[in-house]
Parts: structure tokens; sequence; C-alpha cells
């Protein structure tokens, strides 16, 4: 049996784990980086890049380089690159693909199964596109779990008396809080609240603003519809941010980046940490009220806390940490690695849904987690009202039903709006679904009874059924909605990127056999001229010719358009030229 990989698919980064030995181990990305950047890129010849090469080219490459698509997962988003569309599923398959790849390098064997990583405040819409884009990436999904959780689940359950731990996971663009009780082999996730919009990324654009608005004034020149110069300053945004965690101030320094009346123009500034944190207070401000929701529906003050966990490479900022000590009265945890933990422990439960024992939970002891929904389920009624079903918060898996009626005589089907949200009306929450009940047996208003279910998974993934029970017809979906991906369009996507990772290794076949048939051209000339009078006249002329067939095949390569034919016809005429004895 293969091994289950735990995958934290983040905004701005992303991390693997597996367990080896009992331990959570981070699996190191192609460049030796324990994390791998979320970033896609299709360069100009037709190459897809993922990560730290797609990182480096952004500057140049712009248009066609794609990041924080995280943000996006179960909307309407899509991109068009060289005249195919990408949903912001099937760009984060092309990270999690790369992230298998990696796996599968460091393990040495195949890899098909992972638990893959949310935000707790993700809605149902959204985790079934992450789960999507693990099917389009060739992997089986045991299990979509809650970011924060799988936090928790790394700290770990040895940590002396049960407690309750709150969890503070500020990300590259979400924000999620969970309160959590830790026992005895048990995971229970007490309350969970967030903010699908806030992080890191929302720090970095506070800085770019600074520095635009600062150089404008410095130099007269409006940078925002330079898209090179204003790549760079992303980026020095970002950089400066990582500085001010550690030091008072942050030197940012741009030469030539860009063109004025007189000539190259620099950018030369320095940013404190005070004027950092004047720029972005308002952002951390916007934490606490989920902070305070997650505590007032665990039914605890924030006294009773055990400990306070920072997760996410934003909670480095020095005036995040002040944050959660005023909002807590506790002094965050040290000992876990934000950047990590929560790939680690989506490998713990990964190796447990193969019925492998925690250590930590004693001989043959399995692990129990219990994980809630983040938001309330409704219907709408007459009226335009949510009825509510299913309360956030309520433990996974559940399933719940409720029998309605008709609302208007003689009415033969009834249209079920599926809704996710706090607000009492239903136009204020977000419609995840709709589906159609027919065949209802005609009868006045409110005598036919309509039993509505809703199942929801350990994924949180929703599942809704409506049953006339007078008639015994039934309608049930996993709900769905314009922004998911059918079926079909699935299974498209899949085989795309089998084709794509097919055609990724042919180009990097031709980039290495071209390479070395181009050394070995390099070789022959150098030797035609020192050992050239030894040859019969005729080897000679054979020798030349082989040369001029091979350099005729390198100059026509493409690597935008290279086939197995072409490739290979090079490999052929290589041989040939290798087949002689001075070479």
């Amino acid at each position: 049996m293969g091994k289950v990989i735990g995958i934290d698919l983040g905004t701005t980064n992303s991390c693997v784990a597996v367990l080896e030995n009992g331990e959570p181990v981070i699996i190191p990305s192609r460049s030796g980086a324990p994390t791998t950047p979320s970033i896609v890129a299709f360069s100009k010849n037709g190459e897809r890049l993922v990560g730290e090469p797609a990182r480096r080219q952004a500057v140049t490459n712009t248009e066609r380089t794609i990041s924080s698509v995280k943000r996006q997962m179960g909307t309407s988003w899509s991109v068009r690159i060289d005249g195919t569309e990408y949903k912001p599923q099937t760009i984060s398959a092309m990270i999690l693909m790369q992230l298998k790849k990696d796996a599968e390098e460091f393990l040495g064997e195949p890899v098909t199964e992972a638990v893959i990583t949310v935000p707790a405040y993700f809605n149902d819409i959204q985790r079934q596109a992450t789960k999507d884009a693990g099917r389009i990436a060739g992997l089986n999904v045991k299990r979509i779990i809650n970011e924060p959780t799988s936090a928790a689940l790394s700290y770990g359950l040895d940590h002396g008396e049960p407690q309750k731990v709150m969890v503070y996971d500020l990300g590259g663009g979400t924000f999620d809080v969970s309160v959590i009780e830790i026992g005895e082999g048990v995971i229970e996730v007490l309350a969970t609240a967030g903010d699908n919009h806030l992080g890191g990324d929302d720090f970095d654009e506070r800085v770019r603003g600074w520095i635009l608005r600062e150089f404008k004034e410095a130099h007269h020149i409006d940078l925002t519809r330079d898209i090179a110069a204003m790549t760079r300053i992303t980026e020095a945004a970002e950089q400066a941010k990582k500085t001010l965690s550690s030091s008072a101030s942050a030197h940012i320094e741009l030469p030539y980046l860009t063109m004025g009346k007189d000539g190259p123009v620099h950018l030369d500034m320095t940013l404190t940490r005070e004027k950092f944190e004047e720029l972005i207070r308002d952002l951390i401000a916007r934490t606490e009220g989920p902070v305070q929701s997650a505590l007032n529906d665990a039914g605890i003050a924030a006294s009773e806390l055990g400990r306070v966990l920072l997760v996410g490479g934003s909670t480095r900022v020095p005036a995040v940490q002040a944050k959660v000590r005023a909002l807590t009265g506790k002094e965050p945890s040290k000992n876990i690695n934000p950047d990590e933990c929560v790939a680690k422990g989506a490998a713990i439960l990964g190796s447990t849904l193969q019925g492998n024992p925690l250590a930590t939970t004693g001989a043959g002891q399995e692990l129990l987690l219990l994980d809630v929904i983040p938001l309330s389920l409704s219907i709408e009624t007459v009226g335009g009202v949510a009825t509510r079903l299913v309360e956030r918060n309520s433990t996974l898996p559940t399933r719940y039903s409720r029998i309605f009626s008709t609302a208007a005589p003689y009415q033969r089907d009834v249209e079920i709006n599926v809704l996710q949200g706090e607000r009492p009306m239903a136009r204020d929450n977000k419609s995840i679904g709709r589906f159609r009940l027919k065949g209802i047996r005609r009868a006045p208003a409110g005598v036919p009874q309509i039993e509505v279910t809703f199942d929801i998974d350990t994924n949180g993934i929703l599942t809704v059924s409506a049953r006339d029970l007078d008639s015994g017809k039934e309608q049930s979906i996993v709900i769905t909605a314009n922004d998911r991906m059918s079926e079909e369009e699935i299974r498209q996507a899949m085989r795309d990127a089998g084709e794509y990772a097919g055609q990724d290794q042919l180009r990097r076949e031709a980039l290495e056999l071209t390479s070395e048939a181009q050394r070995l051209l390099v070789q022959v000339q150098q030797a035609l001229k020192t050992e050239g009078k030894t040859l019969e006249k005729a080897d000679k002329k054979q020798l030349k010719n082989d040369c001029a067939e091979l350099q005729k095949l390198l100059n026509r390569f493409r690597l935008d358009r290279i086939s197995e034919e072409e490739l290979s016809q090079i490999r052929r005429a290589k041989e040939k030229l290798e087949a002689y004895d001075f070479v």
C-alpha cells in the first residue's frame, strides 16, 4: 500500500509532508526548499512552469503568470492563455501535480492518495473545487481537512492534560481561527470562524500602494500601467514585509525601475516597521471579530485556553503577534513551524486513515477527529426567508431532515435553493446550488409533505435530497453551482493534465538531448581541425555530411513544437557522430 501524503495547498506557498517512521516529514521541493510557491506560468514556447521557476520569470512574463489562485476557488474566474481556458481547479491541479511529483521522487514510489487542507471558512463549493483539483492532478483525495484542525493535529496529543487550544491561522490569502479541544486520542473542533479574503497578500498590497505613492510624489511618474515595474514592486513589497518581521526598517532598492524624461529612474526608499504597522493596522483589526465569534460559539472565555497556536507565514509579523496577545492574554506558542505544521497534520491524518495508529494515542488506539461546518445551511422558503436546517459549528459528519410543503395550490414541482451563511434572508446568503423536485401529487397548498435532508460528510461536502412522502418521488444531488466544474469538464482536465505531463517530459528530454548534441558538434568540429588530415577523403566527407545533418536538425528544432519523431531523428544523427573512433 502506497503512502498517503498531506498537502497544504496555500495561497502564496504550498507544502507537502509524509509520515516516515511514525513522524511527519516535510518533502522538499525540487529546489530544496520546504515550500513551493503557489505560482503557475506558461512560457512563450509553451512550457509550463510551477513553483520557483514560475516565480523567477514573473517579471518578464507577467501576463502569463498566475498566482494566489486559491482566492478564486469556487468562483467563475478563469484565464485564457494560448486559446485554452483555465479555471481555478485546473491551475491548482498543476500545483498539486508538482507536489505529487516531488513526493514520488522523495519516496521512490508512485503516490496516488492524499489528504488536502482548506481554510476552515471555505464553503461547500470551494471544498468541492479543491477535491476536483486533486482528482485532476491524479490524486484520490481521502479527506478534505480544515487547516486549523490539521495544525492542531500536528501540535499533537502528547502535551500533558487535555486542553482547549486556539489556532490563529493567518496565511497569504485567508484567515481562520478555531477553538479546539485536545484530549486522549480525540481532537474536537468546538467552533471556527474566519475571513476568506484576509492575509499576507493584503499586507503586500498596502506596502505596494505606499511605494507607488511615494515614488509618484518624488518623481511625478505613475507606475500603475507599467506591468514589469509593478511586478518588481510587488516582489519588493513582499520582501520588505518579511524583513520587517525581524528588523526595524527595510531598505527598498530597485535600480532602472522605469524610464523618465531624462533617462532611467531608480527607486530607493526605506520603510520603517512603525509605518508598516500603520499601513496594516485596520487589516489586523479585522481578525478580532472572528476570534471573539469563535470563543463565543465555543462557549469559553479566552482565559480558559491552554495554548494559542500561530499558523501561516503572516503570523510572523510582530504586530499580528501583539494583537493575539491583546485578544487572548496569552503568549502565542512558538513550538510549531507556522509554514509546515498544516501539511504535517494532514500527513498524520493520512496515515491514520490507512489504519496506522499514532504513537501518542497508545497502541492500537485510533485517532478520533471531530470537525465542524463553518457556516449554517438553509433553504429558501416563502417570502425569501432562509430557513435554517444545520447550524454553523455542527460536528461532522451530520445528517438533518425537515418536512416542508407547497406554497401554491396544485403545485407539481418545487425548486430547492440551498444557501450557506448566517443572514435571515435568502438574498443575503451564498446560494450554493439549486435543484427541482418534480412529480408532486396535485393538492391544495400546504397539503403535500416534502422531506428535505441535508447530509454532510467528513470532508464538509454536502448532499441534499428532497422526497415527496405521498408519491415517494425523490431527487438528490451533491451540491453543485454554476461555478462548479461538470464531471465531463473534470475528466477533460484530467486528460489534459496527462497530456501536459507527457509534453513536459518530452520537452525535458529534448532540451537534454539537444544540449548534448550541440556539445558533440563542437567536439567533432574541433577534432576535424586537429586530426582531419589523418582521415581518408571519403570518411572526412561523410563526417562533414553527418555534422551538417545534425546541425540542420538542431536549427529546425523548436521546443514548443517538438515531436517524438523529431527527437528520434536528432538522436539517430547524434549516434552517427558518436560512432566515429576519434570522437
